[in-house]
């Protein structure tokens, strides 16, 4: 009879890979199995992405590169400055130098919200102009593949063309991948 039950158990180690697999140690077994018989279905690819800070303005979504973003501030006051454009809400104090604040959702031609605690300051930053950008609010920080930054819309309102340089799907939304670069100029050539 010992002989009979040793016929019906393979030793172990012995054990087909189609087998049923009763417990997670078992599946990882077997999938260790597998890779090393080099049955593997899994290809690595290491893509680099680029990383975005999310924002809405009246529920709406859009984003900068996260490398035109020096820094996300909660909204401190903001000084009002007389004799400046609409769109330049004022000033703020940064750990003692003086930032501009430039009412973002007026140079998209997008309504702000009302101020909750979720209204935020981007401190943008480029090559030539730093300057914050007040948004409603900061929504996330994300990396995004390339793949997945489609080319904008044909259908874009007049004042997003030549600013929004792709979109992509966050959270089941679509988000307006904006140039902060762009935007700068665009406004700086308004006011000239």
């Amino acid at each position: 009879m010992g002989n009979e039950s040793d016929a019906r158990t393979p030793p172990p180690g012995d054990a087909p890979i189609d087998a049923p697999i009763d417990t997670p140690v078992d599946a990882l077994a077997a999938a260790l199995e597998r890779r090393r018989r080099g049955d593997q279905d899994i290809v690595a690819v290491d893509v680099p992405g680029m990383q975005w800070v999310v924002f809405t303005l009246s529920g709406r979504a859009f984003a900068f590169p996260g490398a035109q973003v020096a820094e996300i501030l909660p909204l401190p006051p903001v000084y009002f400055v007389p004799g400046c454009p609409p769109e330049l809400e004022g000033v703020i104090a940064v750990r003692g130098s003086i930032c501009s604040v430039l009412r973002l959702g007026d140079l998209l031609d997008s309504p702000h919200g009302p101020p909750t605690r979720r209204t935020a300051i981007l401190r943008g930053r480029t090559a030539d102009m730093e300057s914050g950008l007040r948004v409603d609010a900061v929504e996330d920080v994300l990396e995004v593949a390339p793949e997945a930054l489609l080319p904008p819309p044909g259908n874009l309102p007049e004042r997003l063309q030549g600013l929004v340089t792709g979109v992509f799907e966050h959270r089941g939304q679509l988000v307006m991948a904006l140039d902060m670069e762009r935007l700068f100029r665009s406004w700086r050539d308004a006011r000239l």
